[in-house]
């Protein structure tokens, strides 16, 4: 009897011990399993800013005495530069190898309002390989960086934001790149990197901007930009570009813009351009969204997206949940993606049409064709105007959809199932509401 009840219990536990996969099949490693936050205290020596002559002052710029910390640090084979409570303006801070920023509750690093605080290097940005503004926080081939703590890193983008708008008036053709504005974290070539726990708040332009990263955690976090008064344009909460094994983890997003968007290149020739590249193994979970134009989208500068997971999420006045930008210039595959266990509410609950916004061929003479494959919707209860807002196209092929236990009430329930090939359907019911 007793070797019976073992054999049972042994037999209910598999399920558990079955490890986990990626919508394509591949197993999902124990790297994603671990949240652990990194304590600073086996970081090396602390260096607290007030102890290198900077002062508590919203006012004074202090960008040079801030990156004389991080560089003593860093020629003192490394450690974790301080910012204890009070208000530090600075400019664009770069940090360096085995360096750590850490921000104490109550401190504040405020970003400078005026564009010449931000000098122009080479970086990425839209899908491309430029000369651009430096972020405010900067960590370009610095494996292992963290950045942690309780403090904020606020933006100071209104002012930018109102520059914004009052040149659209002028020029409704301009891009996002001719008002002239920096990021606010921008972390590049890095491996091994955590945020954790840090306020990022009022970014002039993209507020998280991870470019070929390997093995990066955001935890923790709280990522804010406004929609009013004065919206906060292209202020996406986190970018990720040319990125693998990225875990998006308790985190707090509402910005003016999308959520999470995952980039890669742009244009018409943009996958034989070794800048530009795919992202893999994404996870995006347990977060909680305020307002943002897409909670997940691929696009629009994104060539190939493969294994993408959004799941266990609470959003709330969203435009979109899931938002596949298909752009007409530019080669593209979304595959293998899996939006599941959701509850809230968005305009639209799928969104798949052309994006055409400075759309440009360049010198190809066909449009190139794109793909959006694997693509799981389950396990959600959630409310929106539109349910099934897709355009169908030459540019593009929808194939191998899977709804699956959803329970929709939508203002437009309409579904035309005909856009999608091998469209399969499980336990989905929409309910009409006025």
């Amino acid at each position: 009897m007793k070797l019976i009840t073992f054999v049972c219990a042994a037999f209910l536990c598999l399920p558990s011990l079955a490890q986990e996969k990626f919508p394509d099949g591949t197993p999902v490693s124990d790297w994603f399993k671990d949240s652990k936050i990194v304590d600073i205290n086996t970081l090396g020596k602390k260096y607290i800013l007030t102890d290198y002559g900077v002062i508590n002052d919203s006012t004074l710029l202090q960008t040079e005495k801030i990156q004389s910390a991080i560089d003593a640090a860093a020629q003192n084979g490394g450690g974790v530069i301080v910012i204890p409570k009070g208000t530090y303006l600075s400019g664009a801070l770069f940090f360096k190898p085995k360096t750590h920023l850490h921000l104490e509750e109550g401190a504040v690093l405020k970003g400078s309002d005026d564009i010449s605080n931000f000098p122009i290097i080479d970086t990425r940005m839209e899908g491309q390989s430029l000369k651009y503004f430096a972020a405010l926080v900067n960590a370009d081939r610095v494996d292992g960086f963290t950045l942690s703590g309780k403090g904020t890193i606020d933006g100071n983008g209104l002012r930018y934001w109102k520059s914004f708008w009052l040149r659209r008036k002028v020029n409704p053709q301009c891009t996002n790149m001719d008002e002239l504005r920096p990021r606010l974290v921008h972390i590049s070539h890095s491996n091994d990197v955590q945020l954790s726990g840090v306020r990022l708040i009022n970014s002039p332009f993209w507020t998280t901007h991870l470019y070929k990263c390997n093995h990066i955690k955001l935890l923790n976090l709280y990522i804010f930009s406004p929609e009013e008064p004065v919206k906060a344009p292209s202020t996406d909460a986190i970018d990720i570009d040319v990125c693998s094994n990225v875990l998006v983890k308790n985190c707090y997003m509402s910005v003016n813009d999308d959520a999470i968007a995952l980039k890669g290149g742009k244009g018409p020739w943009a996958d034989q351009d070794p800048n530009n590249g795919r992202n893999s193994n994404i996870i995006i979970e347990d977060c909680t969204y305020g307002f943002c134009h897409g909670a997940l989208t691929c696009g629009s500068e994104s060539i190939h997206n493969r294994n993408i997971i959004l799941r266990r999420i609470h959003i709330t006045n969203a435009n979109r949940l899931l938002w596949l930008k298909m752009r007409p210039d530019t080669p593209q595959q979304y595959e293998y993606i899996l939006v599941e266990d959701i509850t809230g509410d968005a305009n639209h609950f799928l969104y798949i049409k052309p994006w055409t916004q400075f759309f440009d061929l360049k010198d190809r003479k066909d449009i190139p064709l794109s793909y959006s494959d694997h693509v799981t919707m389950r396990n959600i209860d959630f409310k929106c105007d539109n349910f099934f807002s897709v355009e169908k196209s030459d540019q593009y092929q929808l194939t191998n959809f899977t709804f699956e236990n959803l329970n929709i009430k939508a203002k437009n329930e309409k579904c035309d199932k005909e856009m999608i090939d091998n469209f399969s359907w499980k336990k989905v019911r929409i309910d009409k509401i006025k």
